[in-house]
């Protein structure tokens, strides 16, 4: 007799990273796959490896996470999908740091460090040099020392605004627009300090600090590099730019994190998830526009081909005319913004139609508290019902502000999200209305100020 075992019942999320299909759900004990025809010695080989991962999943979690990081680094789409399920497991994924990082993924407690070879223009020569170094001669305490150290035909400029800008410097020196102004003169000071030793001569200044060049301490001189006049740091927008453009994902912080906890009452789906979510249902996500396409149709509408973004992964979206007519002021690169719309499904792609959208900062939520010995009286909730109905304007369609019940009080209350059909449209004009019925409600926006 075959058995069936569910994946779910090893107390962990099924792993799709070795092989096994997504649409696989069961497998069975006697090494066939329910949903694939396989022979047996495969299916058997994907099972046996199936369990030994989900095994380390759940009892070596960091572990794991960064072993799947590392041997995706040069996918990023993939990367930044288990940088966002590390995120949900709880395991923060810390930045690049030139005293710790090692090549790859590290775990490091119960976080994971980021590998320098995952930080674009930063070659394995430059890493091999950077490592060499420090495991020889200890941390770096500062840019000039570092530029001094190092072989800067191999750690060359490029490499090192990448260092910077990606945040590995931040240790040494948290402001990265000072250490960007002071590169170039640190650079040509480290060279020319790097020809005096080559042919044998001190520098005056070292030789006034240690005596003897031989006999000097080895950070001798490095008070001496040249600095920039002082300028104050990026703009947290634009460290998180910069980050994003040479690491392929927000690391350091993420323009979605504080609103993910917020969020989660909305229920709002996962872009990693979006594969999966049926056709001709209206859907929510919580995105970054990551990049915004501007395109003229042959009858001279506007329309849109955007890039979203959350911290699970990416997905292509597609505004049409009609619907950029009216949200087109919000269609802009690096925008945060609640979505709603539906799957595409095309030529083997899957796509966002957006049909609606607001920005995550006016986005609100009428919340209506239920006393729990009413919560369940069908009169109630018929008379709720009715209130929240008759505030969903004209058209149904367009009301997008969600219903919250909050049942019971202090410690002992339960959040129920009220299904799409019980929207509104004006969440002032529905607690108004709520309000006279003696239902206590208030309207509160999804971000705190």
């Amino acid at each position: 007799m075959v058995k069936i075992i569910s994946r779910q019942s090893l107390g962990v999320q099924p792993v799709y990273d070795i092989g096994v299909a997504r649409d696989h759900n069961f497998l069975l004990a006697d090494g066939q796959v329910a949903s694939n025809c396989f022979n047996k010695s495969h299916s058997t080989a994907y099972g046996f490896v199936t369990f030994q991962t989900a095994y380390l999943k759940a009892n070596y979690p960091v572990e794991y996470m960064a072993a799947l990081l590392t041997s995706n680094s040069g996918d990023q789409d993939k990367v930044q999908m288990h940088i966002g399920n590390c995120i949900a497991m709880g395991i923060e994924v810390l930045p690049p740091d030139i005293n710790r990082s090692l090549v790859d993924f590290t775990p490091e407690g119960q976080s994971i460090l980021f590998g320098l070879s995952a930080v674009r223009n930063v070659g394995l020569g430059a890493i091999e040099c950077i490592l060499k170094n420090r495991e020889a001669e200890g941390p770096f305490t500062s840019l000039a020392e570092l530029c001094d150290r190092v072989d800067l035909h191999s750690v060359n400029r490029r490499a090192l605004e990448s260092l910077i800008l990606s945040g590995a410097l931040d240790p040494i020196d948290p402001n990265r627009h000072q250490l960007m102004q002071d590169l170039e003169l640190v650079i040509d000071w480290a060279q020319s300090r790097a020809k005096d030793r080559e042919i044998g001569q001190g520098n005056l200044f070292d030789m006034m600090l240690g005596g003897d060049t031989q006999a000097a301490s080895p950070t001798s001189g490095y008070e001496t590099a040249p600095k920039a006049p002082p300028v104050a740091d990026f703009e947290s927008q634009e460290k998180l730019r910069q980050e994003k453009e040479l690491l392929g994902f927000y690391i350091s912080d993420h323009p979605l994190k504080s609103v993910q906890r917020s969020a989660r009452v909305l229920a709002p789906i996962n872009l990693a998830e979006l594969h999966e979510q049926p056709d001709n249902v209206t859907l929510s996500a919580i995105v970054i526009l990551a990049s915004v396409k501007p395109v003229v149709t042959k009858k001279g509408d506007r329309m849109a081909i955007v890039q979203l973004e959350d911290l699970t992964g990416q997905a292509e979206a597609v505004v049409f005319p009609k619907s950029f007519e009216r949200i087109g002021q919000h269609i802009v690169a690096d925008k945060r913004l609640m979505v709603w719309g539906k799957v595409d499904r095309r030529d083997d792609r899957v796509q966002f139609i957006i049909d609606d959208a607001e920005p995550v900062e006016d986005v609100r939520m009428v919340m209506v508290e239920l006393d729990p010995r009413l919560a369940g009286d069908i009169e109630q909730q018929h008379r709720l019902r009715n209130v929240i109905r008759s505030n969903q304007g004209d058209d149904p369609k367009y009301a997008r502000v969600p219903v919250i019940a909050v049942i019971g009080a202090n410690q002992q209350r339960q959040f129920v999200r009220l299904g799409a059909q019980f929207r509104v449209k004006d969440p002032e004009a529905a607690v108004t209305a709520l309000m006279n019925a003696n239902f206590q409600a208030r309207a509160t926006p999804l971000i705190s100020a």
